[in-house]
C-alpha cells in the first residue's frame, strides 16, 4: 500500500508557485484547510486563482490572502461576510467569476471524474451563460459548463490514514470530497492521522486513490462565521 504521509507542511506544499490555480475546500469557515492557507500566507506566493465556495472573512481563511493581494482571481459562488473581497471586486482590483453553487461543485466533480464538461439549466438566460454553448434537451435549455483545471486541491478532513483514506465530520463534508482528485495534486490535512488499516472501511468517505499527500494539521481554530446564541432566560 502506498504511503501518502508527508513529513511536514513544507513537504505537503512543495511545488506551489506563483500564478497557479488552487482549489480550497470548505463552506464559509467550516472545514477549510487552515494550515495550508496559513502556509500560503507565510510563503507570499502570489498571482493565484482560487476556486472556493467563498473567501472566508476579513481576518481568517482566504481573507488573509486577499489582504496581502496574493489572489488575482476568485472563482466562487458567494462573497459572504468578507468586506475586503467585496471592496476588491467592486474596485476592479480582483477578477471575480461568480458561479452558481451547484454548478461550482459540479465543475469540481466533473474534474474529479474525468468529464471535460456537462450541461446544466442553472444560469440560462442570465450573465452566467454569456459566451457559453447552450442546447435544448426535452424542451428545456441548458448551458455547457467546463470542468475546472487546477494545479493543486487543498482539502481538510477530520481523520485520515497514511494511505490517504479520509473521513469528514459533519458539515465539513461540503466541497471537500468533490475537490479530492479534481486537481493535478490533492493535499489533505487532517486533525488525526492514523496508520493504514486503522479506519473502518465502511466509514471512509474518500478513498486514498484520490489523494497524493496527507499530513496532520498542527492548529485548528475552527472559527464560527456567525455565532448565534440564545439570550439567558
Amino acid at each position: 500500500m502506498i504511503n501518502k504521509k508527508v513529513a511536514n507542511i513544507n513537504e505537503a506544499m512543495h511545488g506551489v508557485t506563483d500564478n497557479m490555480t488552487l482549489m480550497l475546500g470548505g463552506f464559509g469557515l467550516c472545514g477549510i484547510p487552515e494550515n495550508a492557507i496559513a502556509h500560503l500566507v507565510t510563503t507570499g506566493v502570489k498571482g493565484l486563482t482560487c476556486i472556493s465556495n467563498n473567501a472566508g472573512v476579513d481576518d481568517f481563511g482566504l481573507g488573509l490572502l486577499l489582504h496581502k493581494h496574493q489572489i488575482k482571481k476568485m472563482i466562487s459562488s458567494y462573497v459572504g461576510e468578507n468586506d475586503e473581497f467585496e471592496r476588491q471586486m467592486l474596485s476592479g482590483e480582483l477578477d471575480v467569476e461568480l458561479v452558481p453553487q451547484g454548478t461550482l461543485v459540479e465543475r469540481c466533480r466533473a474534474a474529479q471524474s474525468g468529464f471535460p464538461a456537462f450541461y446544466t439549466p442553472a444560469g440560462f438566460g442570465t450573465e452566467v451563460a454569456e459566451g457559453k454553448e447552450t442546447r435544448e434537451f426535452n424542451g428545456k435549455m441548458y448551458v455547457l459548463e467546463k470542468a475546472f483545471e487546477a494545479d493543486f486541491a487543498f482539502v481538510k478532513a477530520w481523520k485520515g490514514d497514511e494511505a490517504g483514506n479520509l473521513i469528514f465530520k459533519g458539515t465539513a463534508r461540503n466541497f471537500n470530497p468533490a475537490m479530492c482528485g479534481a486537481a493535478k495534486i490533492t493535499v489533505a490535512e487532517v486533525e488525526e492521522l492514523v496508520p493504514a488499516g486503522t479506519l473502518d472501511p465502511n466509514q471512509i468517505h474518500i478513498p486514498g486513490i484520490f489523494i497524493q499527500r496527507i499530513f496532520q494539521g498542527e492548529v485548528y481554530e475552527k472559527r464560527i462565521e456567525q455565532r448565534t446564541v440564545r439570550k439567558k432566560s
